[in-house]
């Protein structure tokens, strides 16, 4: 996916369920839920942290007892920074002072920014403290399964699933390297290696059954996943309705996911229209939610002729401004006032024609 010189780590993962015991049975527009472990660099500084013994047998939930290591490396959170940790260190720390002043529920802006590029083994290694394998055990998460948007259909091949995912690394305020969870589990994983998946569902969020209902798909960054899923599922079907995709990410010449298949796309008549914003590569930068405003005539006419509109991606910020965007179009372009424009596009999602799938 990324090139060499990339900001960012980008790639695409393809499972082959072949031989898994059920069939994974999914449809365009699902997420698939990955099960990770932990890294054992992870688990032996954490050991290291703690001072306890890798085989000291804990109790886990619903798993029943398990050595310590087994359990940091298999079934605990090991990496989040949560208002509890932070409590049980307070409360053992010599001066908790800093911590409870973090903890205030007027303070989150603080705890956010302090906790920024710290895992939980950095706030242990900070304030020293010591607690038995069982009491960590009970005090940390469990770990979660993280979901990714599929970017691929199963009419295509229904034994191959793909993601498309962005590794999480970087180093933390001692220069420590710090990962995520998930993402580099499956970047670093040998082929072939067994993952635990399932399919979630999203039937809120499917490509048009309707083969002439057209489709206009934002997604940024690794937001394309699932529309490249929707363009492989309509080739599929031989829909013959345009497709409007708007892709944004820093630099075209590093960052520009899936040029080729969509080039392909573009060049079968599947994809109508290819909108692009680099933001890095400008003086000026520009997202998504320009390209939309730049042609906001255009995209009224298509939301006119029934189209319906897909937002994939982050949703603190991007999908938030390419709402804002949406609404001045039709503003704008269909001359409502504000009340009528935002009427406008609730009636869209009541009719199930304004889809989002962000997080």
């Amino acid at each position: 996916m990324s090139l060499p010189g990339a900001g960012k780590e980008v790639r695409r993962f393809t499972f082959d369920t072949r031989d898994s015991e059920t069939p994974l049975g999914y449809e365009a527009g699902d997420a698939l839920a990955v099960q990770p472990l932990n890294r054992p660099e992870l688990v032996t500084e954490w050991l290291a942290a703690t001072g306890l013994d890798a085989n000291a047998t804990v109790q886990v939930g619903h798993v029943g007892e398990v050595p310590f290591a087994e359990a940091l490396s298999r079934h605990l959170d090991i990496t989040r920074i949560t208002p509890g940790l932070l409590r049980f260190v307070a409360d053992r720390t010599r001066d908790p002072r800093d911590l409870r002043k973090l903890l205030r529920p007027d303070n989150k802006g603080e705890l956010a920014k302090w906790s920024w590029g710290r895992q939980a083994v950095d706030v242990l290694a900070e304030f020293g403290i010591r607690a038995g394998a069982q009491e960590w055990t009970g005090l940390l998460g469990r770990l979660r399964h993280r979901l990714y948007s599929i970017s691929s259909s199963p009419l295509t091949d229904p034994h191959l699933v793909s993601l498309t995912v962005s590794v999480v690394r970087y180093e933390n305020l001692a220069g420590r390297p710090r990962q995520g969870v998930c993402s580099p589990f499956l970047a670093d994983a040998e082929p072939g290696t067994p993952v635990p998946v399932r399919v979630q569902r999203a039937p809120h969020f499917r490509p048009p059954a309707d083969p002439a209902t057209p489709a206009v798909m934002v997604g940024p960054g690794t937001g394309i996943a699932p529309f490249i899923a929707f363009l492989e599922e309509r080739r599929a079907r031989g829909h013959h309705a345009p497709n409007w995709l708007f892709f944004g990410e820093q630099h075209r010449a590093t960052d520009f996911y899936y040029e080729e298949e969509l080039t392909g796309f573009l060049a079968a008549g599947v994809l109508t229209r290819l909108d692009t914003a680099f933001s890095r590569d400008e003086r000026a930068k520009k997202y998504v939610q320009d390209r939309m405003r730049e042609h906001g005539p255009l995209l009224w006419s298509w939301l006119q002729d029934g189209a319906h509109f897909y937002v994939c991606g982050d949703a603190s910020r991007m999908a938030k401004d390419v709402d804002q965007a949406l609404r001045d179009i039709v503003t704008v372009h269909g001359g409502l006032n504000e009340a009528e424009a935002a009427a406008y596009v609730k009636q869209l999602a009541t009719d199930k024609r304004y889809l989002r799938d962000v997080y």
